[in-house]
């Protein structure tokens, strides 16, 4: 049966990777601009245009439907943002994948990076997930599919989380949170860990005795949200990166009444 079931899995992947036509971006980043932004080990979140983009966003209550990672020129073939395989991710349809910065140009986009992570163990995350490249999407396992398939499914909101989690477990998903968060667990970097705050045996709690714990979450949990919303990484603003300068923007009334002042044949 795997053959059948094979086929119908790529039919499923083709059918929920279709890009949806009523997407507008609000704030799109250049590539160029992208890529003077980023740095390896960064992680870049997408607000997607595909049926499982709507259903991940839908079961998150999240903008952000796709995370991948930038890696630089860890493949060796350069950082030009409109060729360069520079960002990995997990993709339904072809596994664990690199391309390049300009596949998300027309996206609105989040970059998210880790706080404090040291040069080495942020050469580890990149180096763990280039490893990764050429891992395959399990498309035998419909059911971890067709949990896409509702855009809105009818489930209650604190079940949504472990709907996502559904699956085979083979090592990658179709939310590529799950790859970039092995890659930070691979360092003991933390997302979204559970905290648990412990004290001495027999003591009464106090400022000096307590101390918290921190508990790995298994990486199928995650989001590509979870790294918006984690105090461990820093949210880059483009705009903040360019040094903005609010009083250098052009509106439209401005610029239709400087028009019409300049103009030769302009007319009350």
């Amino acid at each position: 049966m795997n053959g059948p079931l094979r086929r119908v899995g790529h039919w499923l992947a083709a059918y929920l990777t279709r890009p949806l036509f009523n997407y507008e971006p609000y704030a799109p980043v250049p590539a160029a601009r992208l890529q003077t932004l980023l740095e390896p080990g960064d992680v870049l979140l997408v607000e997607g245009n595909t049926r499982v983009s709507a259903a991940i966003k839908y079961l998150t209550q999240s903008t952000w439907s796709h995370a991948a990672l930038y890696i630089g020129d860890a493949l060796g073939h350069g950082l030009d943002p409109e060729t360069a395989p520079t960002l990995m991710e997990a993709d339904l349809n072809q596994g664990v994948i690199a391309v390049p910065l300009a596949t998300y140009a027309r996206f609105n986009t989040r970059v998210c990076r880790p706080v404090g992570l040291t040069a080495e163990d942020r050469g580890r995350v990149v180096a763990y997930t280039a490893s990764r490249l050429g891992d395959a999407y399990d498309l035998k396992n419909l059911i971890d599919l067709a949990r896409y398939l509702l855009p809105t499914p009818p489930v209650p909101s604190f079940l949504r989380r472990r709907l996502l989690a559904l699956g085979s477990g083979d090592p990658t998903r179709a939310i590529c949170s799950t790859l970039i968060a092995q890659a930070f667990q691979s360092v003991r970097y933390p997302i979204l860990p559970r905290v648990e705050t412990l004290c001495p045996e027999g003591q009464q709690p106090c400022a000096y005795s307590v101390r918290e714990v921190l508990h790995i979450r298994h990486h199928s949990l995650f989001t590509p949200r979870d790294f918006d919303l984690s105090p461990y990484f820093r949210i880059i603003k483009p705009v903040e990166a360019s040094g903005f300068d609010y009083r250098a923007l052009v509106w439209d009334d401005q610029y239709r009444a400087e028009n019409t002042e300049l103009s030769p044949h302009a007319t009350a």
